[in-house]
């Protein structure tokens, strides 16, 4: 994929270790992808540190897709980081819908 990728990954976890784990393997694969020459938008890395600025009353599955999916429209390709909890993530799993409905490849990425 050249141009800017969308880098999807899990993060929703009602353990916070958890979220912060999820956190940091989406920045590293961030990371990697562009110092192998990819223009990166990872939303995770965008929105970790967003989210503690918010109570967790003010957060929503349906506000952070009404962040992330307009990105997602005006990206070149779709990389799903493979990380424990991918398969189950809802939000993921909505990228990866929108983004084969609309004619967005997609890669699957191992961490």
């Amino acid at each position: 994929m050249n141009g800017f990728i969308y880098l999807a990954s899990p993060y929703s976890h009602p353990d916070l270790a958890v979220r912060v784990a999820r956190f940091n393997a989406a920045c590293k694969a961030a990371a990697q992808l562009m110092l192998a020459g990819a223009v990166v938008f990872c939303p995770i890395a965008h929105s970790h540190p967003i989210s503690t600025w918010m109570r967790d009353d003010e957060q929503s599955h349906g506000m952070w897709m009404k962040q992330d999916i307009p990105l997602l429209a005006r990206a070149s390709g779709l990389a799903v980081l493979q990380i424990d909890g991918w398969l189950e993530s809802r939000g993921v799993q909505e990228e990866i819908e929108y983004a084969l409905a609309n004619a967005i490849p997609v890669k699957y990425v191992r961490p």
